[in-house]
């Protein structure tokens, strides 16, 4: 029983640990999921959640899609500046980064998510 039950753990099967929040650290049930949202103790990744905005989500409102929206141009300066910003605090205060990943996923659960993995931590 051991054995299937690590098998199925995370998965679609697991009827006790949520499977999204195992792969992605968000669900979009929240506190109301059915499901336990397992934080582990220790880890070399950091998630902070909701702390870019992008600017496509103030695209998607009627007085910006009237004004015509944004450029591709000034979406990726945007970008690069947050991305800049947030590299060389990271770096400063913790270390070198292995990976830095950047959500600019719409859901309410994952918008402006973003998540650092380094070796030291």
């Amino acid at each position: 029983k051991a054995e299937f039950l690590a098998s199925i753990y995370g998965t679609e099967k697991d009827r006790v640990n949520c499977p999204f929040y195992f792969k992605t650290g968000a669900c979009t049930h929240g506190e109301r999921c059915s499901r336990q949202h397992n934080r582990p103790t220790y880890s070399q990744t950091v998630l902070l959640n909701h702390m870019y905005r992008s600017p496509v989500n103030l695209s998607l409102t009627p007085e910006m899609q009237r004004l015509g929206g944004l450029t591709e141009e000034a979406l990726q300066t945007h970008f690069d500046e947050f991305f800049e910003d947030i590299y060389v605090e990271l770096v400063d205060k913790y270390g070198p980064i292995e990976e830095l990943n950047i959500c600019e996923n719409l859901g309410d659960h994952l918008v402006a998510n973003f998540s650092d993995q380094s070796r030291d931590r």
